[in-house]
Parts: C-alpha cells; sequence; structure tokens
C-alpha cells in the first residue's frame, strides 16, 4: 500500500488533459489485448477524478462512466499491485454496491493500477467478468504488461502537451529583444519585436505615460 495525497493526484490528472477526450486506437487495443488474455467479456481503462471513473478505452461496456462511490478501480487508488476481487458478492466492500446488483452484474474484476512517473496513481487498467474466477499467473502478469504500456502510453500523451507548449513559447534574445523567426522553407532570422508582432496580429500605435513624460522632459 502508498500513501496518497488525492489533492495532487487530481492535480495530476489534469496534467495529462485526457479526460473526456475521444477514442484512440491505441488504448483500444490495449484493452482488446486485455479481454483477450484474461478471457474477460469486459476490459477497461479507468480514469478517476473527485466524482467519478470515466472510461478512455472500453470493451464490452456501453457506459462511458460511473460515480465514483461506485468505482471498483477507486479502491486501487491507495496501492501497486494488483486489486483482485475473485466473488464481489462475497467481499463486504462490494456486495451492495450497484454495479454488482444491477447491470453489469459484477462477479469478478482484477485492475492494475495505474502509477504514473510522479507516483500519483490515475486510474487502472481492468477486467470484469459477470461470474465469479480467478486470474492465472500468465493472465496476472500479462495484466500487469499491459497497464505498463498504458501508463507509458499516458506519459507519451503528456511530453508530446508539454512539447507543444514549449514550442508556442517567443524565442526573444536578451540583449536586443529580436525574436528568432524561422519555417521549413527559409533559413532561421532575426527580427525585431515589433515586426513580429505585427505579423502575428493587427497592431495600433499609442504612447505609454512614462515614455510621454520621459520624452516631454517632466521628471517622473
Amino acid at each position: 500500500m502508498k500513501s496518497v495525497d488525492e489533492s495532487q493526484r487530481l492535480r495530476e490528472l489534469l496534467l495529462y488533459r485526457v479526460m473526456d477526450t475521444s477514442a484512440e486506437r491505441v488504448f483500444d487495443s490495449l484493452t482488446e489485448i486485455a479481454s483477450t488474455i484474461c478471457e474477460a467479456p469486459i476490459s477497461l481503462i479507468s480514469l478517476v477524478d473527485d466524482s467519478r471513473q470515466w472510461f478512455k478505452s472500453r470493451v464490452g461496456l456501453s457506459a462511458t462512466e460511473t460515480p465514483r462511490e461506485h468505482a471498483f478501480c477507486a479502491h486501487a487508488l491507495d496501492r501497486r499491485d494488483l486489486l483482485v476481487v475473485e466473488d464481489a458478492t462475497q467481499d463486504e466492500r462490494f456486495r451492495n454496491n450497484p454495479l454488482v446488483v444491477n447491470d453489469p452484474g459484477i462477479r469478478f474484476y482484477a485492475g492494475a493500477p495505474l502509477e504514473m512517473a510522479s507516483g500519483a496513481t490515475l486510474g487502472t487498467l481492468c477486467v470484469i467478468d459477470r461470474v465469479p474466477r480467478q486470474l492465472t499467473d500468465v493472465q496476472r502478469r500479462s495484466l500487469e504488461v499491459l497497464r505498463d504500456a498504458v501508463v507509458a502510453q499516458l506519459e507519451l500523451r503528456r511530453y508530446r502537451i508539454e512539447m507543444q507548449s514549449l514550442q508556442s513559447l517567443v524565442p526573444i534574445c536578451a540583449w536586443c529583444r529580436e525574436v528568432r523567426v524561422s519555417d521549413s522553407s527559409s533559413p532561421e532570422s532575426w527580427v525585431p519585436l515589433h515586426d513580429f508582432v505585427a505579423d502575428a496580429t493587427p497592431v495600433t500605435h499609442t504612447i505609454c505615460p512614462a515614455c510621454s513624460k520621459r520624452e516631454s522632459g517632466v521628471t517622473p
């Protein structure tokens, strides 16, 4: 088990900008493989925020999210090893859960926590069945390996977002204040900041109060 700072975990989740995004083949492939290897009719990549678990990818389930208080995956956020529930009707944590009592009628659950490089766990890669059962050693290890692949894809997603943010910064000379510009059709060059801004957005000219006083010889 590990100590979890929930406020920090939620901040980390926001940095990945993944909640409520469209389906992506790379994640769907991993849930399909998990379902096949574990012989489970349902497989999910579940991400848990403060009020719900949302499914980035899902196999065998039409719902896109459930309330957090019903989420099996929320019980895996403070651990590093698999959370395995062989028969939810015999587990006091889950026997009265609406997801057990009603559709989809969960009996078996195995969730591998998605622990990121920062140590925050965002959710799980999980497999679910409607009958009590166990995982073989090979299936357990396979679920852990697939979990690592999900984590790697999420980290790659965050890296791309951060790189895009860096690329949007203006490279300005600390001395002369000229701006570096370049594109695929021309070599790198440096232009005055005014010209760079004028190319990006309409510019009008005025004079600030401090410059007005300076130019008129008035001492501030």
